[in-house]
Formats: structure tokens, C-alpha cells, sequence
């Protein structure tokens, strides 16, 4: 196993590397189609990390493995129909990666809403995954309209995802400032 291990308030921060991550997600019987996804987003949230203007401290490795693990229930959520953001976050917490288990825990709906609130890592797992439809850079209206199709099944479910989009565009704004170009200008760079 090879992990990077980060201090931060004098405890260390285990983060799995790539390959701990792949790994992770085929013992979790990670369909291709969702580890496809996963890599998307992962691709979407380190183009965003790569090009913040330095203004702002991102832990890089976490980014990349929370976007990597975010959905490492997904596969058995479509079998059982669980809410794969909170048994992902169970499964992580479990196996000792309580920071990657809160971003995992908030990529469906984030905990803080705050336009106010520091932009933190959370935020960028949250919107690359919102960015990515299947194993597709998407743009959030097409993001969404899939999402109401796929899953607005009924009108409480529906309305979430329309308040999830005001929540993206939220975060989109909180984003922007901390970053070298335009946000569309980075997700069009992925698509080249």
C-alpha cells in the first residue's frame, strides 16, 4: 500500500495514492461505467485545483482522491438502493479515511451552503462531479436535466435537484475568483 500522509493539526492525514484507490474501488465491485465517471470527475476537480491562483490552500491529494472514491458505493446502491453518499461515507470513515468520508459524505448535497463560507475541498469534489454526466464533461444545465430525468421520480426528489442547482451556481461563484481563468475556459481545456 502506498499512501501520502499529510500533518495537519498534529494529526496525520492518511490519503491513498492512485493506484490505493483503484484498487479500493475494484474490491468494491465498481462497475466500469461508474469508474469511468469517477475518473471524469477526478480529471474535472484536479483542472480546477491546478489552475487556483494560489490565494487559497487546497489539499491537492485529498481533491483527487475523494473525487476518485466518491461514488465507491454507487455500484451496490444500484442493487439496494441506499443513498451511496452516506454508505460511501460510512465505508471510508470505516476503513480510516474520515477526511475523504466527509467529502464523499457532502457530494450529493454539501453540508455548507454559505456563499460566505471559504471555498474548501468539498466544494470542488461537489461541482467537478456536477461538471461530469456518466463519462462526459457536461455543462450543469445538461448535468441537471439528467438528473431530473434519471432520478426527480417524485416531486420532493424533483425539487432537491433544482435547489442543488442553485447550490452549484453557488459554489461556481465562490470558485471563480480563486482561479486563473474562466471556469469554462479550464472544462473546455478537458474536452480538447
Amino acid at each position: 500500500m502506498f499512501f501520502i500522509v499529510l500533518n495537519l493539526c498534529d494529526r496525520a492525514m492518511k490519503i491513498p495514492d492512485i493506484n490505493e484507490c483503484l484498487k479500493l474501488l475494484e474490491l468494491y465491485n465498481t462497475l466500469p461505467n461508474v469508474l469511468q465517471h469517477s475518473l471524469q470527475v477526478q480529471k474535472v476537480a484536479l483542472a480546477l485545483v491546478d489552475n487556483l491562483n494560489g490565494d487559497i490552500t487546497i489539499n491537492r491529494e485529498l481533491v483527487s482522491a475523494s473525487a476518485l472514491l466518491h461514488d465507491i458505493t454507487k455500484s451496490r446502491a444500484l442493487k439496494t438502493g441506499e443513498k451511496h453518499d452516506i454508505s460511501g461515507k460510512e465505508l471510508l470513515e470505516s476503513l480510516g479515511y474520515p477526511e475523504i468520508a466527509s467529502i464523499v459524505g457532502q457530494h450529493v448535497y454539501l453540508n455548507n451552503t454559505s456563499p460566505d463560507a471559504p471555498l474548501n475541498e468539498a466544494d470542488i469534489v461537489y461541482y467537478a462531479d456536477k461538471r461530469v454526466m456518466h463519462d462526459e464533461v457536461v455543462s450543469v444545465d445538461r448535468r441537471i436535466d439528467d438528473l431530473l430525468q434519471r432520478y426527480g421520480t417524485t416531486p420532493e426528489r424533483y425539487n432537491n435537484i433544482l435547489e442543488n442547482k442553485k447550490v452549484i451556481a453557488t459554489v461556481e461563484k465562490k470558485l471563480q475568483p480563486h482561479l486563473t481563468k474562466p471556469i469554462e475556459t479550464i472544462i473546455a481545456s478537458l474536452l480538447q
